[in-house]
């Protein structure tokens, strides 16, 4: 099988949330814990940090990772979904899985596989723990997918837990309140686990210390510890953050090349999850975080997170998606200096759509667009719902041919933003990439 061959099949032969939503779902941990025995449990080989939340797990995961590699670990990562690559998810030292690696695992295990019948996302959690295994890894840092409890990643025993935040997403699997969605992710705290909780949020403290204290397992919210109200801009582009503790600055200058306001709560999540592993024997300086910090997309190679492609026009994507991650973005762009605003926005079915809509400006002009996925939402049903909220734009049919829309559309002084969906962002940066 060629590599394009075995995407294929994986795409095609396997169940996969992220592209056709609920049928893709499983409830339980049953096929993964066979696949788990089947190869003989390869993430007990390694340490590892378990990571889940709504939003911003996969930059505090990038982070962390950037920080141990810059400490001399050895360092695994594992998240999800890819953008532009499916071996994205998989990576060591930064550099990702190898196409041969991935042929081979497909190949020799296929006859498995079509008894099995696993879905995407628990193949690919066993490829990943079999690949951090063959590499001999020092640490893996691991994103959980959806939720927590149930996700195929929480069979690990890891050194930390670290819960980022809770926001309404996935209410059809994870609840339909804050403190619903909070004990799915919470089913990540391990027993006499320290767990790191990002965010103090009235709806969901309650329901951490409850199951921290039912497991035994220390208690840290980030944000009762570090503070990070406002950052600056270098002149080369970086976002400056100011930490505080205890109202005096404990990193000052502390640079990074993610230049998304939302960064400042995950830089204090990575931050205190970083100390707390300090404190178990992991021999990490305050050189490392500096420089894992600044270095975190050399290291890591993130991407879609205020990733700003062209500066004239000024053209910006983010993976953003549900209501928490689109307030972030919408605050973020009446931050920003521009003459107009072009936004192409696209979502998937199973969003609370209407209210995102509310949420976004109602002086751009809009480009409804659709991701190449059958999970996406048509884009001229979205045009619909949006001239409802008084929305102004017009429909189109792919994410390329939206951004070459706005292209003739905005003058040199506009803003061009991609987003609405990880998904949506995916296809515009294969579009960037096809042009390079």
């Amino acid at each position: 099988m060629t590599y394009k061959k075995t995407l294929k099949y994986l795409f095609d032969s396997l169940p996969m949330f992220q592209r056709i939503g609920h049928t893709a779902y499983k409830a339980d941990l049953n096929t993964t814990l066979l696949l788990d025995e089947y190869f003989k449990s390869p993430h007990k080989a390694f340490k590892s940090i378990h990571i889940a939340g709504t939003n911003g797990k996969g930059s505090t995961s990038h982070l962390l990772a950037s920080i141990f590699q810059e400490s001399g670990y050895k360092t695994g990562l594992y998240t999800s979904p890819h953008l532009v690559d499916f071996r994205e998810r998989i990576r060591v030292n930064g550099k990702m899985i190898s196409q041969k690696y991935v042929i081979d695992f497909v190949k020799n295990h296929k006859h498995y596989f079509e008894t099995l019948k696993p879905s995407f996302f628990e193949l690919t959690v066993a490829l990943a723990f079999e690949y951090f295994k063959y590499k001999n890894i020092d640490i893996a840092i691991i994103e959980t997918g959806m939720g927590g409890r149930l996700d195929s990643t929480n069979i690990v025993s890891p050194e930390l837990s670290i819960i980022t935040n809770i926001g309404l997403d996935h209410t059809a699997f994870l609840g339909n309140t804050l403190s619903d969605i909070a004990k799915e992710k919470a089913g990540i705290i391990k027993a006499n686990i320290p767990v790191v909780v990002g965010k103090t949020q009235t709806e969901t403290s309650s329901v951490f210390k409850a199951i921290a204290m039912e497991k035994k397992s220390d208690l840290t919210f980030a944000d009762k510890i570090y503070k990070s109200e406002y950052s600056t801009l270098s002149l080369d582009n970086l976002q400056i953050f100011h930490i505080y503790k205890n109202k005096k600055q404990h990193y000052n200058n502390l640079k990074c090349p993610l230049l998304g306001s939302y960064q400042n709560e995950n830089i204090c999540t990575a931050l205190v999850s970083v100390e707390q592993l300090i404190k178990q024997g992991f021999n990490i300086s305050e050189e490392n975080i500096y420089t894992g910090v600044k270095n975190v997309i050399l290291n890591t190679g993130l991407q879609g997170r205020w990733q700003i492609i062209n500066q004239l026009p000024l053209t910006i994507c983010d993976t953003g998606h549900n209501e928490d991650g689109i307030k972030y973005i919408t605050e973020q762009i009446k931050n920003t200096a521009y003459k107009k605003l072009h936004f192409i926005f696209g979502v998937v079915k199973d969003k609370n759509i209407a209210k995102i809509l509310l949420l976004l400006p109602k002086d751009a002009i809009y480009y409804f667009t659709k991701a190449s996925i059958p999970r996406a939402l048509n884009e001229n049903e979205l045009y619909q719902k949006a001239i409802e909220s008084k929305l102004c734009g017009k429909a189109f049919s792919s994410v390329e041919i939206a951004y070459k829309e706005a292209q003739i559309n905005a003058e040199p002084n506009d803003l061009i933003f991609v987003g609405g969906s990880t998904f949506i962002v995916a296809d515009f940066l294969n579009y960037i990439n096809s042009k390079i």
